[in-house]
């Protein structure tokens, strides 16, 4: 039985040759070849498929976040289709020329913008800087052609280089930069290649000409399509950001309060910590906001009226209120570090400021919510005045609480290295600690909100000149009407 199955195991083939011998015929090594490439395609074509579905989750993921990314994606391809008639339609093309079509392509892609603003600001910054190059770069190619066939050319180079260096440097400027950056560079590229295509182009003027056209056609497709086709300003969304970052600042204030301050042996369930824990990350969407604040604040300046806004909104205002929520969080932030921090306070010692701070916590944060409403209605608030009024007593009421923990908690026989203990041991000091070292992160905590409540006083001044340079209604005018309607 042994030898059969020995006998079946070791198989082979036998091949019978001329001198009457038999050889035994050995397996190629093609098929360990095409295994190996089998499977190296295999592995290549579902690490593709992995990648491609990856992709498309996250893209489905970002336009049922955000679908505001998919219509402008959709406004882009029917701005470019539009265009592209030019190039398409035969009357349209001869009468714009191939290279000028193309021209208005290139530009509905340079200048189209996620905002009504941004888009504006290009489309203005294009024409305006492509008129002024034009007509600059024909009047100079004019007297160059006149000055004779030798100096033309000298005449031509020295203009490009002033021009052009000139433009450049103005890009440094505050001002230029903050509003005129692009049309600069546009200046620059157009007076360029008329000077230098004036130089041997025999038709110059009707290649300015159909240029100029081609950038006047794109930027007008453009503006009427992000204009009338679910428009997206600027100025819509830099108010937006304000009042709710102003809303995620208070209720990371009051989250950190109250983690800071809670009691001992309090356990929440894994929801609440979720959400106590995504409030207190709330300071740094205000950290995080300036780039993208100045940039609406600067798109927003070149909107029309539209909304509750009016041409010429003191928009620069928003940046000042800004500036003055990351004063605040950056004190939310370092307030964050006191409750990570491996000393702490006795129990009893923080007991004596706990309700003086948490009282502290709540005027605040209604004078921040208040503020935020403020701005979201674009009403002036009749509360205010008392919130802040309440805000500063229990600052006050802090202070004294404050002042009173040397003489109560640390009287002078507990200064020592070895400290004492009281007969439940909630004031003791551990390992020999110095009772002091054990109060000062507790100072630096109740030190820290009465730092946020004076700069909040910063915030309600700034909202305050909002208030007055936007003329902004009373809240009682604004309830009015309603109450009106409410008569027979």
């Amino acid at each position: 039985m042994s030898k059969e199955v020995a006998s079946s195991v070791g198989l082979e083939w036998r091949i019978n040759v001329s001198d009457g011998t038999s050889q035994v015929l050995k397996p190629t090594e093609c098929r360990p070849a095409l295994s190996k490439i089998w499977l190296w395609l295999k592995g290549l074509l579902g690490g593709l498929i992995v990648v491609v579905r990856r992709f498309l989750e996250t893209a489905w993921s970002i336009a049922v976040a955000e679908p505001r990314k998919v219509v402008h994606g959709l406004k882009l391809g029917l701005a470019i289709s539009l265009v592209s008639l030019l190039y398409y339609i035969g009357p349209l093309f001869k009468g714009f020329g191939g290279n000028a079509s193309l021209w208005a392509v290139m530009t509905v892609v340079v200048i189209y913008e996620s905002n009504v603003g941004a888009t504006l600001c290009k489309c203005i910054n294009r024409t305006a800087a492509t008129f002024l190059a034009g007509g600059l770069g024909l009047g100079i190619h004019w007297v160059a052609d006149h000055a004779g066939e030798k100096a033309e050319p000298v005449i031509l180079g020295i203009s490009v280089f002033l021009f052009a260096s000139a433009a450049t440097f103005s890009r440094f400027m505050p001002m230029v930069k903050a509003r005129f950056d692009y049309g600069a560079m546009i200046f620059v590229l157009t007076f360029s290649l008329i000077s230098v295509s004036g130089y041997r182009e025999e038709m110059l003027l009707k290649f300015a000409g159909s240029r100029l056209s081609s950038i006047a056609t794109g930027v007008s497709i453009c503006i009427l399509i992000i204009v009338l086709i679910c428009p997206i300003w600027a100025g819509s969304e830099l108010h937006r950001l304000i009042h709710q970052n102003m809303e995620k600042l208070a209720d990371s204030l009051d989250a950190c309060v109250a983690e800071y301050f809670k009691e001992d042996g309090k356990t929440t369930d894994s929801k609440e910590d979720q959400d106590y824990n995504k409030k207190m990350q709330g300071y740094k969407c205000v950290l995080n906001s300036k780039a993208a604040e100045e940039s609406l604040a600067n798109s927003a300046r070149w909107e029309p009226s539209h909304g509750m806004f009016n041409f010429g909104h003191p928009w620069k205002q928003y940046l000042k209120i800004g500036a003055s929520m990351r004063n605040c969080a950056c004190c939310i932030e370092t307030l964050t570090s006191c409750l990570s921090s491996e000393i702490q306070a006795p129990t009893c010692i923080r007991n004596h400021v706990r309700d003086v701070s948490i009282r502290l916590c709540s005027h605040s944060t209604s004078v921040l919510k208040e503020l935020a409403t403020t701005i979201k209605t674009m009403t002036k608030s009749s509360t205010i005045d008392i919130l802040v009024a309440e805000m500063n007593f229990a600052v006050q009421e802090l202070q004294n609480a404050l002042n009173s923990l040397p003489s109560q908690f640390i009287p002078p026989e507990l200064m020592t290295v070895e400290g004492s203990a009281d007969a439940k041991g909630e004031c003791a000091t551990e390992s020999g600690m110095p009772p002091l070292l054990e109060v000062l992160p507790l100072v630096t905590a109740v030190s820290l909100l009465i730092e946020i409540a004076v700069r909040i006083g910063g915030v309600v001044d700034a909202v305050e000149d909002l208030a007055s340079l936007a003329e902004f209604k009373p809240a009682r005018d604004h309830k009015r009407p309603q109450q009106d309607k409410t008569k027979p």
